[in-house]
């Protein structure tokens, strides 16, 4: 049977969480905790989330190739790219993350102890924040503090009341579920996260849409749930 390997607090893993649990795929379930090293050790890979380990032993790790991937990795189940999305629609969802990359990334740092595998353990947090120090060259609190500002150039960058309304007119992004919307949902959920700062109401519908459908809750293991 294939595994799954992953954080919670990563949208890279929740992506292919969200479509495995759409097509229903039976696969182990192996989420690990933040300072989990031995794992990857024992995998033989670079730290790194989320590993799909298959059962004819390869071990992806590119979240967005699993789901570009995902109809032919798993075979006989719901479709998410065929008749779903084509190449060019893929290509420019990718373009826009990637223009978007930066700015998210300094909006997930300060959030992410908001779940149990970072926050729900002093030493791992203590650990954390000295990473996110330098990484980012500011403390947790600093990016904090920092998050309006970014939200506001993310905004600017996604265009993202008129996905909002793209997203409310259409239901999911090409009109019907694909893996388009396992980026989108993975990637806007943990905004929501932040004290102060508001997603379009479009927005919170259209998550909670993905996620029904995906048989699966985002924020399953967060400290507040």
């Amino acid at each position: 049977m294939s595994a799954l390997y992953y954080f919670h607090s990563s949208p890279q893993s929740q992506r292919v969480r969200l479509a495995l649990g759409y097509k229903g795929v039976d696969i182990e379930d192996h989420p690990l905790s933040w300072d989990d090293d031995e794992t990857f050790f024992e995998l033989g890979i670079a730290r790194q989330v989320p590993v799909l380990h298959l059962d004819d032993g390869r071990l992806l790790t590119d979240s967005l190739a699993m789901l570009r991937d995902i109809d032919a990795l798993f075979p006989g189940t719901p479709a998410l790219v065929e008749g779903r999305i084509d190449e060019a629609a893929w290509q420019a969802l990718l373009d826009w993350r990637a223009g978007c990359d930066a700015v998210l990334e300094r909006l997930y740092a300060p959030i992410r102890p908001a779940w149990r595998e970072i926050g729900g353990d002093a030493d791992t947090l203590a650990a954390y924040k000295q990473e996110v120090k330098h990484r980012f060259g500011m403390s947790l609190e600093e990016l904090a503090n920092d998050r309006y500002d970014g939200f506001a150039q993310f905004t600017r960058l996604s265009r993202l009341p008129e996905l909002a309304r793209h997203l409310a007119r259409n239901r999911f992004y090409m009109g019907e579920i694909s893996i388009a919307d396992m980026v989108l949902c993975a990637d806007l959920y943990p905004i929501q996260i932040h004290d102060g700062v508001a997603l379009p109401v479009d927005l919170m519908y259209y998550l909670k849409r993905v996620e029904d459908c995906c048989g699966l809750s985002l924020g399953e293991q967060l400290l507040s749930q």
